[in-house]
């Protein structure tokens, strides 16, 4: 381990001369979701396990490796990884995937890692061995940051003592502020999907952005949950893929001048926007999830004040020349049951009617948010136009009904230059 952190330093100093002289590319993925090979061995339990969630273990393995794969060939200085490394915390989960990740970084590129909700002191981290799961080894909030020392904890310039939240200089010029968002510290049975910034959290966040304004240097931020709402009513039907405060934490972030946060946790590929009261404007760029449909990653590519975004996909692997049907299939599946769900947990009074076609509107909306730069499509139109009818409103026009809040999501080229 000793000599792991001192090629980790040793690399970091290197590569941080290189990186101050030239344009700096950056790869930025999401909710791996990676559960371990010795975790999941073929028997009744994984398939009970793959049912229930839509993820074939081998697949997604599969997935991760050709997207390492490309990452590496794109000849990337860095990599982002924004939470949910791990199906559920599993402590063999974690292990297998820092030896996925240390081969990539011997290669030559940074990594940079935060944990989801799904990573840290989970009560009930489970094996998929036999013809039943069984309970499996966590990790503790401090064991994570030991883990995962050479990717981003052990040549960080700053660290918060409240939480897991760090700061790394990417250049001399270019600071990477990665937040802990997460509520591991009040897991009794199981994780909590929720997610938040503590008090002393953001004061400390915010003395880092106060000061890199004094010295010139641009701060982008890296955390799990989201930052902005990214789509029209999520946070209220889907709060907890926001940060508790988001608007007000939002707006506090953009006047201190963090220009871009990079998220997860809600498995879409997506970018969206708040502008605060004092005219300031924070970009949420969110990447999808590697376990689920649309199975993509970004790169970014910094030069100067402009910051360039570009998503991919991965389009197949050994032995699924058709991932991308395949998955599409799987996620609108189980988008209905996911809306149905979340519609009896709300409790909204509503017809039966009316509660079908809510459901299937959520879910049409949730299969076009997740690949980004929805349409509006005939079937979804008339979805809506059903919906608005039966809930009374007939002046409702479909047409003129957005459901992406701007700017574009896969390919778009920010600003990065402060007012």
């Amino acid at each position: 381990m000793k000599k792991l952190l001192s090629f980790s330093l040793l690399f970091s100093l290197t590569v941080f001369s290189l990186f101050s002289q030239n344009a700096l590319k950056m790869a930025v993925m999401s909710d791996i979701h990676f559960l371990g090979t010795d975790l999941a061995q073929s028997g009744e339990a994984l398939t009970k396990y793959e049912n229930a969630t839509g993820r074939n273990v081998n697949e997604l393995h599969a997935v991760l490796d050709e997207t390492l794969k490309q990452i590496e060939a794109a000849s990337v200085n860095a990599l982002l990884i924004c939470g949910d490394l791990t199906n559920h915390g599993e402590r063999g989960s974690h292990l297998e995937l820092i030896r996925k990740l240390t081969s990539l970084q011997q290669k030559g590129i940074r990594i940079y890692v935060i944990p989801g909700n799904h990573d840290v002191n989970i009560p009930d981290a489970k094996a998929y061995v036999g013809d039943e799961s069984s309970p499996t080894q966590t990790v503790s909030a401090k064991e994570f940051a030991e883990l995962y020392a050479p990717f981003g904890y052990s040549g960080a310039i700053r660290r918060d003592s409240a939480s897991l939240s760090y700061l790394s200089a990417l250049t001399d010029s270019l600071w990477l502020l990665s937040l802990d968002s997460n509520r591991y510290n009040e897991h009794t049975a199981t994780s909590i999907s929720g997610g938040r910034l503590l008090p002393q959290t953001v004061q400390w966040a915010m003395d880092i952005l106060s000061e890199a304004r004094s010295k010139n240097i641009t701060v982008l931020g890296m955390m799990h949950h989201g930052l902005v709402e990214h789509m029209p009513y999520q946070a209220t039907f889907f709060p907890n893929y926001l940060v508790e405060d988001w608007k007000k934490l939002a707006a506090e972030f953009a006047d201190a001048g963090m220009p871009v946060v990079f998220t997860g946790h809600f498995h879409a590929n997506d970018i969206s926007s708040l502008t605060s009261a004092n005219g300031n404007t924070i970009y949420d760029v969110e990447t999808g999830s590697l376990s689920q449909y649309p199975l993509p990653y970004r790169l970014i590519e910094i030069d100067g004040n402009t910051l360039k975004i570009d998503s991919h996909f991965i389009q197949s692997v050994e032995g699924v020349p058709n991932l991308q049907e395949k998955y599409q299939e799987k996620m609108e599946r189980y988008a209905k049951a996911s809306a149905e769900a979340q519609l009896s947990r709300l409790k909204i009074p509503l017809a039966e009617e009316t509660r079908q076609a809510l459901a299937d509107l959520l879910s049409r909306i949730n299969i076009l948010h997740v690949a980004g730069d929805e349409k509006v499509d005939a079937e979804t139109a008339e979805a809506i136009q059903k919906l608005a009818e039966s809930v009374g409103d007939e002046n409702f026009d479909a047409k003129s009904f957005q459901l992406d809040f701007p700017p574009a999501d896969n390919h778009l080229t920010l600003s990065l230059k402060r007012e």
